[in-house]
């Protein structure tokens, strides 16, 4: 089966009814785990992006806080999964502050993740990688928030 165009679903999204819609989000959300967070994020959280930044960060907390630390395979893997959790949150925002916000909160807690971070060559690539991301995502804010944001960036550099 072949899916159709954006522009094919929402011509014929506008011909539908209120409640023929709600029926839609509601097979989505059934449908798969990531569909039923979109539609929290969307509904719940999207309102106020103060707060989903904070529930992201001790979200993202949690997840360090759960590495099992005798193998450092695991370790990675883990990290990478996190990393994984951290880019779908972005995605819902869709908000280069968020975005920046996010990516050096991960960088923070990664480089701060001793002993493995100082050892693995691959988790220093991981956080070279997103720390040009989050540079990348700077770029595209206000001055005043690229100041801000700047700052924070050379803090998460500077604590080695």
């Amino acid at each position: 089966m072949k899916a159709s165009t954006i522009k094919q679903l929402k011509d014929e999204l506008t011909n539908k009814s209120a409640l023929e819609l709600k029926e839609l989000c509601l097979q989505l959300a059934r449908f798969k785990v990531e569909n039923k967070e979109l539609l929290t994020y969307l509904l719940f959280e999207a309102s106020d992006e103060d707060q989903y930044v904070l529930n992201c960060k001790s979200f993202i907390n949690e997840l360090f806080s759960e590495i099992d630390t005798k193998n450092a395979y695991y370790v990675r893997k883990k990290i990478r999964k996190i990393l994984t959790s951290t880019k779908k949150l972005i995605r819902f925002s869709k908000k280069k502050e968020t975005e920046a916000e996010l990516l050096l909160y991960f960088c923070e807690n990664l480089k701060n993740y001793n002993p493995f971070y100082k050892r693995s060559n691959r988790l220093q690539s991981i956080f070279q990688t997103q720390i040009r991301m989050a540079e990348k995502a700077i770029l595209k804010l206000h001055e005043d928030l690229q100041f801000d944001f700047q700052e924070q960036l050379e803090n998460v550099l500077a604590n080695d």
